[in-house]
Parts: structure tokens; C-alpha cells; sequence
């Protein structure tokens, strides 16, 4: 039997692969840009650090995201108000068009992965997802899990 965190890195690897033969090519858009731009579209007028935060991403990988969303027209960056020295990052109109499109295609890819699933279980998963990312970001600042948030 597979280790538990290899059996959740091999279904992001499995669901994310056929993302370029169906989006990616027809759309010049790599995995890590649609990752920086469901993160804008859900919550615009975030910083980089924030997009790296939200997504789980490097920071040199949000960079080279940020760098090709912007480069195609994608991504715009304000001045944030509140320090000098951060920007604000947003959809361009093409962008938010262009994230329309694929979150429409994910979504279907959503439905059709999950459709075997019911609902209860699904809840169950989204809830444990939640633990799990709430575990990792803690460990991840030099915390250690609470004991009440490793049950579901």
C-alpha cells in the first residue's frame, strides 16, 4: 500500500497532466499561470507573496507565473497604497475572460472526477483537505499541529 502523501501527490499529478493537452496548448497558458489566476479571480488586488501563500507555490515559481500572465495581457499590477514598495495584482479583461473559459473547463473536469463520489464523502474530504492545509501551513511557520485539528 502507498504511502498517504504519495497517494496525494499522485492525484494532483494525475488531474493536473491532462490540463496541457486540453488547455494549456490551445490556450498558452502553463499550470502554474491558471494556479496564479484562479487565485486573482477568486481574490483580486492580492500581492505576490499572497498568490504564493494562496496557491502553495515557491515564490521564484509565482514570479515566473506572475511573469507570463503578464507578458500575454493576463495580469496587471497596481500600486498598493499601503507600502511603496508591494504591488497589487489583477485580471486584465482578457484575463478575466480567459479565466471564465477555464474555470468553466475545470469545473467540468471537477464534475466528471467527482461523479462517482457522493455527497456526504466529498464533504468529508473538503473537510480533511482543510485540516491538512491548516496542519501544513502551521508546520510550515515552525508551529506544531494543534491535537484537535488532526481529527475530522
Amino acid at each position: 500500500m502507498d504511502p498517504l502523501f504519495f497517494k496525494l501527490v499522485r492525484v494532483v499529478n494525475l488531474t493536473a497532466r491532462p490540463f496541457h493537452e486540453r488547455v494549456g496548448r490551445e490556450h498558452q497558458l502553463t499550470l502554474n499561470e491558471w494556479r496564479a489566476m484562479a487565485v486573482l479571480g477568486a481574490q483580486p488586488g492580492l500581492n505576490a507573496t499572497q498568490v504564493a501563500d494562496q496557491t502553495g507555490l515557491d515564490k521564484m515559481a509565482v514570479s515566473r507565473a506572475l511573469a507570463g500572465l503578464k507578458r500575454h495581457k493576463r495580469v496587471q499590477r497596481h500600486g498598493d497604497p499601503t507600502d511603496q514598495r508591494s504591488s497589487r495584482l489583477y485580471l486584465t479583461a482578457a484575463g478575466k475572460a480567459l479565466h471564465e473559459t477555464v474555470g468553466a473547463l475545470g469545473r467540468q473536469r471537477e464534475a466528471e472526477l467527482f461523479a462517482g463520489v457522493d455527497a456526504d464523502e466529498l464533504a468529508r474530504m473538503s473537510a480533511t483537505l482543510d485540516t491538512l492545509i491548516r496542519a501544513v501551513e502551521r508546520v510550515s511557520d515552525g508551529a506544531a499541529p494543534d491535537r484537535d485539528d488532526q481529527t475530522v
